[in-house]
C-alpha cells in the first residue's frame, strides 16, 4: 500500500509490515545503529549492547507488535512498537518509536504511527500511552501530530492518545498481526480473566 509513497518520500525502495520473532535481530541490528541522542531519546537514558539484546529478547515474548520499515536488502531501519498493557487496572498499551537518522525527516515516522494505531483499533484499545525524554522534539512534534496530550515530569514527556477520536473514518489495518504477538496477547487476556475470577471468588467467600 506504502511502497509508491515510501519511493517518493526516500528516494529508494523499501516497504512496512509487521517483524515477526524469528525477524528479532533486525530490529537489535536497527537498534544498536541509532546514534547515542537518538538511542538515550528512545529509551530515556543508557541503553548499551547488552541492554538492546535483553530488549529485543523480551518483545519476542511478550506479545509486543512490530511495525518496521524495510530497507530493499532486508534490513530494518525504522520500527513502531505497540507493548501490550500489564494487569494493573490502569494499564494501558504503550507505544514507542525509532528512526534511523538517514530517514527521518520523511514522513517514514508518521506512516508507522499511523499503521500502529489502526493495529491497536483493530485489537479493541481504546487509549495508547507514549512516553517519551523531554528533550526528545522529533517524538513529541509526532506524538502531538496524532493528538496525544503530553504532560513533563522529571525529565519524561508522557500522554495518551484516544483512539475513538476520527475511529469512524479510520481505515482497517493493513499490517497483518504475527501469530506470536495474537497468540501472546490472547495469553494476557486470559490471565486477566483468570485474576477477575479469582478476585470474584474471594468476593463471594467474604
Amino acid at each position: 500500500m506504502y511502497d509508491a509513497l515510501i519511493a517518493y518520500l526516500t528516494g529508494s525502495k523499501g516497504t512496512i509490515r509487521s517483524l515477526i520473532n524469528q525477524e528479532l535481530p533486525l530490529l537489535r541490528d536497527h537498534l544498536l545503529r541509532l546514534d547515542a541522542e537518538s538511542r538515550r531519546d528512545r529509551f530515556n537514558g543508557y541503553a548499551d549492547e547488552g541492554f538492546i539484546d535483553r530488549y529485543a529478547m523480551k518483545c519476542g515474548g511478550d506479545g509486543t507488535i512490530i511495525i518496521a520499515f524495510f530497507a530493499e536488502d532486508g534490513t530494518v531501519h525504522a520500527a513502531a512498537e505497540l507493548h501490550q498493557p500489564d494487569l494493573s487496572t490502569d494499564s494501558l498499551p504503550e507505544i514507542a518509536f525509532s528512526v534511523e537518522g538517514h530517514l527521518r525527516r520523511k514522513g517514514i515516522g508518521s506512516i508507522l504511527f499511523k499503521q500502529l494505531m489502526e493495529v491497536a483499533r483493530s485489537l479493541g484499545y481504546e487509549n495508547l500511552r507514549i512516553t517519551t525524554g523531554s528533550q526528545n522534539q522529533a517524538m513529541r512534534a509526532l506524538a502531538n501530530k496524532f493528538g496525544a496530550h503530553l504532560t513533563f515530569r522529571q525529565g519524561e514527556s508522557t500522554g495518551t492518545i484516544d483512539l475513538k477520536q476520527e475511529a469512524s473514518g479510520a481505515n482497517q489495518p493493513t499490517i497483518e498481526i504475527p501469530a506470536g504477538a495474537a497468540s501472546a496477547l490472547i495469553d494476557f487476556n486470559q490471565a486477566c480473566w483468570n485474576l477477575f475470577l479469582r478476585m470474584s471468588g474471594i468476593n463471594r467467600a467474604a
